[in-house]
């Protein structure tokens, strides 16, 4: 069964690039094989990966949802959106990516979204990581009928409203019936030393802070050129932060 790590936190606080950092972590460690899932509406993990996106979950769903009649003579429903869902895994050497994409439409999509809720969690078996970077209300993870999830890392600036939203994903885990090993707070874009009021937020939340990553002028250098952050240089000092932060949480999942 695959070890699961997730992301959440509020838009804009640097959590894609954080997901894009483990990636490449896991990829640079030999951790494979690894799924990378980008459930942020956003989707824009493949971006940073350096891999052009075509479809999506979201446009199976919708297209299926336009022409349920659509299935091919002969085929089963759930084999056909099986086959669908093949073809939008995006494989790569060192991991594998699934977009989730646009949210749904109007009309009633439980019974598709049951066929590929199922899917993914069979997809899950052939991994040994899957890495899951959500939007801040997590609604993919909550869809998930197993409810397990090793390590969720929350994600935040060094700003308050950023710690305030990792407080209301925090308080909201026990609503999703989650079973979560661990949680932990990472600090994007931080300064040498956190200030008082900061920290005296983050004990009021009750997650420990797990990595800071200091403002790395290299990953605006590769978001300006479009780069991949599979390419940053060892020396990166976002990327020594976050290989500090992996070392910890491959061990405490194990």
């Amino acid at each position: 069964m695959s070890k699961i790590i997730a992301l959440a936190g509020k838009g804009g606080v640097g959590k894609t690039t954080v997901a894009a950092l483990i990636m490449r972590h896991l990829a640079e460690n030999g951790e494979s094989p690894v799924l990378a899932v980008d459930a942020d509406p956003n989707s824009n993990l493949g971006e940073t990966l350096g891999i052009d996106v075509e479809k999506t979950v979201g446009d199976v769903r919708e297209g299926f949802m336009k022409d349920p009649q659509g299935v091919p003579s002969g085929m089963d429903k759930i084999v056909y959106l099986e086959m669908l869902m093949n073809q939008v895994i995006i494989e790569r050497e060192a991991f594998d990516l699934l977009v989730m994409g646009r949210q749904e439409g109007q009309g009633c999509y439980c019974m598709v979204n049951n066929i590929l809720n199922r899917f993914t969690e069979e997809l899950e078996k052939n991994y040994k990581y899957l890495m899951v970077d959500n939007e801040a209300g997590m609604e993919h993870l909550s869809r998930r009928t197993t409810g397990k999830v090793d390590m969720l890392l929350l994600v935040t600036d060094y700003a308050l409203r950023g710690l305030r939203a990792v407080e209301r994903i925090n308080s909201m885990l026990p609503e999703l019936k989650l079973s979560v090993g661990n949680v932990g707070l990472i600090v994007n874009r931080a300064p040498k030393e956190l200030g008082k009021a900061f920290l005296d937020e983050c004990d009021k939340i009750g997650v420990p802070i797990v990595c800071t990553i200091p403002d790395d002028g290299a990953l605006l250098e590769f978001d300006m050129e479009q780069r991949s952050l599979m390419e940053l240089p060892a020396d990166s000092t976002a990327v020594q932060a976050v290989d500090g932060l992996m070392g910890k949480v491959i061990e405490s999942v194990q």
